[in-house]
């Protein structure tokens, strides 16, 4: 079956049938259970399997096979005149594979999709040639051809939809298996949709392409809902649509062309406002819309906390609590991070460097508040980066203090206001304006000058 996925032209065949015979494995057999042909297909159709009998018919196939030689051309020949020959052969769904195999290596699609057909109706169970027929019937575009292709696709949505996890390898966990079903049904209904609106069932087509979209987002189906909302005239739901798929263009796959998809957007964007004006600003809150890590948005934490000695932090990674109330009265030092900063990896080093000049004095903490708004990401991070300083989840102090850009340090003196404050840092000076500021920090509110605080170590 993989050599006839490589044969064909679209694409959609290309991204879905080996992930689909991957997740239903063997049960994708014909009757005979053998599956689609691959290189070899010749010596299969002339495997000799039949009784004594049908051995002049197994003879005559064999010859016919051996005198096609290397030559695709000369086999489909070949194989036709067996056909006509014994039109009742047992060998037919075999045979048929072998003229499916063939015709798409000489770029016969039609007559491809003929053979996949007739290997459909003698093996209805057959799904992989189920899905080869309807792209090979979508492909030469007739209308009779698309509408057996909807029927077949009906056909195997509900196979799939049939499918329990019993049936899985058991190489294959419950959970890998429950993505998969997800996603064949997404790339199913996908299908279904797109043949529906090219047979113009407008409402069944989006119907069937917005499930596939709730299932999965991907570009293949935004666009599609695209095209229709600016058949409609909607032009806010289309430029709502097209962003969505120009997003998910370079994520997702599926035949998506992000260029045109950038030359529908940008069509209908100047349809409704008149120039391009604030499009770029558009695609950015909705790739910040789709970016929202899966389980969906953060609790919002600490809400009703206006000062930074009323929250309660979390320690990371086991999410015990760190109130800050324990703190009031300390010098606090915060370096705000996320895990997916480069420049908040290389802060680290200078900033436990700084926190063990101060080791020695109780009343100063230094803690590193991570910010990622998908917190599974910093258990693996910690493990792998081992950071120094006491790890705390941000919690909403980051919000309170207007952070938004990484890494940022904040120095709290006793009473929680900001005593210090720099967003970046330069790896030469850092350590030095740190440290100075906390020093400074003590120095004011002791009343002892500039004089380094009792038990601090001197800057390097």
């Amino acid at each position: 079956m993989r050599s006839m996925a490589k044969s064909a032209a679209s694409p959609f065949f290309l991204i879905f049938l080996p992930l689909f015979l991957a997740h239903h494995g063997p049960t994708l057999q014909n009757g005979n259970g053998q599956g689609a042909p691959a290189n070899g297909t010749s010596a299969s159709v002339a495997k000799q399997t039949g009784s004594p009998k049908s051995s002049s018919e197994n003879e005559d196939l064999q010859h016919a096979v051996e005198r096609s030689g290397n030559d695709s051309a000369a086999l489909v020949h070949n194989l036709e005149d067996f056909l006509q020959k014994y039109p009742q052969s047992h060998q037919r769904p075999r045979i048929y594979r072998a003229l499916v195999e063939a015709n798409l290596k000489l770029r016969e699609a039609a007559r491809a999709a003929d053979y996949a057909e007739r290997i459909v109706a003698l093996t209805p169970e057959d799904m992989a040639m189920t899905i080869l027929a309807i792209q090979l019937l979508e492909g030469n575009g007739d209308e009779a051809g698309l509408r057996r292709a909807l029927s077949y696709s009906t056909r195997v949505l509900d196979y799939v939809r049939r499918s329990t996890a019993d049936e899985k390898s058991p190489k294959v966990s419950k959970e890998e298996w429950e993505a998969e079903q997800k996603r064949d049904q997404m790339t199913i209904l996908l299908l279904r949709g797109r043949l529906a609106l090219k047979l113009h069932y407008a409402s069944a087509a989006e119907a069937d392409l917005v499930s596939s979209y709730a299932l999965l987002p991907n570009a293949a189906a935004a666009e599609k809902l695209g095209e229709i909302a600016e058949l409609k005239k909607d032009l806010p739901r289309a430029i709502k649509e097209y962003a969505r798929a120009f997003v998910l263009s370079d994520t997702t796959g599926g035949g998506a062309n992000r260029r045109e998809i950038r030359q529908k957007l940008g069509n209908v964007w100047r349809l409704a406002r008149g120039s391009e004006a604030g499009l770029g600003e558009y695609l950015l809150l909705t790739y910040d819309e789709l970016a929202q890590p899966a389980h969906g948005p953060a609790a919002i934490r600490n809400p009703g906390a206006k000062e930074p000695y009323d929250f309660t932090l979390r320690k990371a990674p086991d999410n015990s609590a760190f109130p800050l109330t324990h703190q009031k009265g300390k010098i606090v030092v915060v370096n705000f991070w996320a895990t997916w900063c480069g420049p908040c990896r290389a802060m680290e080093p200078h900033f436990a460097r700084v926190a063990a000049q101060f080791q020695g004095i109780q009343d100063i903490v230094f803690l590193a508040a991570d910010c990622d708004e998908d917190e599974t990401l910093v258990p693996a991070y910690l493990e792998r980066e081992k950071p120094r300083t006491t790890v705390v989840y941000a919690d909403g102090l980051d919000r309170l203090l207007a952070v938004n850009s990484f890494p940022t340090l904040v120095v709290l003196d006793r009473l929680g206001k900001i005593a210090y404050r720099a967003e970046g840092f330069d790896p030469d000076a850092v350590e030095k304006e740190l440290s100075d500021a906390i020093r400074r920090t003590l120095s004011a509110e002791n009343g002892a000058g500039e004089k380094p605080a009792s038990g601090a170590r001197p800057a390097p």
